[in-house]
């Protein structure tokens, strides 16, 4: 199936590691132009190396999106470059642990800020853009808006949020043609997921006791899944899609959790 993403200029946030990573190269592998946005110049341009040593294009735009005045610089130095935004993808957060019990007012407003507040920036500043190239919007947000975890009482508010802003956003700008969905992660294992299982005084049993959980073959979401699943409601080949909160999950969610082996 051809997806129509070649030279399309697509920003993802986060982009640089874990599933931002995969996102960017199913999109390069697709023929767009992903414009990597992380706070480490040198993780961006690493990918960046390691895309164009494949024949891929990328752009990279360094900045820390908790800070709602480099937002803006990020779109600034994307039209700056390309003269257009054909896509948008939010991804970039963190599950900090800001929790009921151990969390705080500064806490938590923090950990909005790192997770859902340049969402809605990115969106805003964006914007103009989008309207220009009738592009997409496509927000990850996680499972812990619906599951609850617990101890992560922001992250979980913020993805709340993310979910929230995708249906209202998918309302406001049909006029404009529009398109702005949800691609919903429960277990993928990236390095943040990695140094997290770490924690744990037997990870090895603890990362068996989780995928046991996942009820499709038993094991976790690659990058490449999630980023096959966002490059194709970014494209044409999803014309009549919007508004969708989709799960990426093996079953994680919504199967029985006899169909387990937990």
């Amino acid at each position: 199936m051809d997806l129509q993403l070649k030279d399309k200029v697509i920003i993802v946030t986060g982009g640089a590691k874990g599933i931002g990573e995969g996102i960017v190269r199913v999109l390069a592998n697709e023929g767009a132009i992903p414009v990597i946005v992380g706070r480490n110049k040198a993780d961006n341009d690493a990918l960046i190396n390691s895309l164009a040593a494949e024949g891929r294009q990328a752009f990279g735009v360094a900045a820390e999106l908790s800070n709602p005045e480099e937002n803006k610089a990020v779109i600034n130095a994307v039209v700056a470059q390309y003269n257009r935004i054909d896509g948008l993808v939010n991804n970039a957060g963190v599950n900090d642990g800001v929790g009921l019990e151990n969390g705080s007012y500064e806490g938590f407003m923090a950990s909005l800020h790192k997770n859902v507040v340049h969402y809605y920036l990115m969106a805003h500043y964006a914007l103009p853009y989008l309207k220009a190239s009738k592009g997409a919007i496509l927000n990850i947000t996680s499972k812990t808006a619906e599951t609850g975890q617990g101890g992560t009482s922001a992250y979980a508010a913020a993805n709340g949020g993310r979910n929230a802003l995708t249906r209202e956003w998918a309302v406001e700008l049909l006029k404009y043609g529009i398109r702005v969905n949800a691609v919903v992660v429960a277990e993928s294992f990236t390095p943040a997921y990695a140094k997290w299982i770490e924690t744990f005084e037997n990870p090895k049993e603890k990362l068996e006791e989780i995928t046991g959980k996942i009820p499709f073959e038993n094991r976790m979401t690659t990058p490449e899944e999630l980023g096959n699943a966002v490059a194709f409601l970014l494209s044409a080949a999803s014309s009549h899609t919007t508004g969708q909160i989709i799960h990426v999950d093996g079953g994680y969610v919504h199967l029985d959790r006899a169909l387990a082996n937990a």
